[in-house]
């Protein structure tokens, strides 16, 4: 029987997920992350309330595991990270209970800068291992 194109998207998508190194991982988290935000924010400009909970529900959902996995010690700015996931992850409880697109785009430009930092360490670091990242 022939896969759909869905079914097959989605093996192709947990098999990257299962063979990623934890700095790959950590950037496709970061990656999905931001979309999910970009998502919610133009779902809630276009009053389109029941995507833009999806989406800021599994951005909750992602900061809590980034949250999760990091090591704060590690490295000296871990705990600060720590603290603006924690911040990030009350804000976007906000962003949808208050229906704020304000609260996402504040969450999107404090975010934003991160990801890049986070690509540019990975491809400064291509074995990924998880302490030289902080995450694991």
């Amino acid at each position: 029987m022939m896969m759909n194109a869905a079914a097959k998207r989605a093996q192709l998508n947990r098999e990257a997920i299962l063979s990623a190194s934890p700095a790959r991982l950590l950037t496709m988290l970061y990656d999905r992350l931001l979309l999910d935000l970009g998502r919610a924010e133009a779902a809630q400009l276009a009053e389109q309330w029941s995507v833009a909970s999806e989406n800021l529900i599994h951005a909750q959902e992602i900061i809590a595991e980034l949250s999760s996995s990091l090591d704060t010690g590690a490295w000296d700015g871990a705990e600060g990270l720590a603290g603006l996931y924690a911040y990030l992850g009350t804000a976007l409880v906000g962003a949808n209970i208050n229906r704020d697109p304000a609260r996402i785009r504040e969450a999107i430009g404090l975010l934003e800068p991160l990801r890049v930092a986070w690509h540019e360490a990975a491809v400064a670091n291509p074995i990924g291992t998880a302490g030289g990242l902080g995450i694991g």
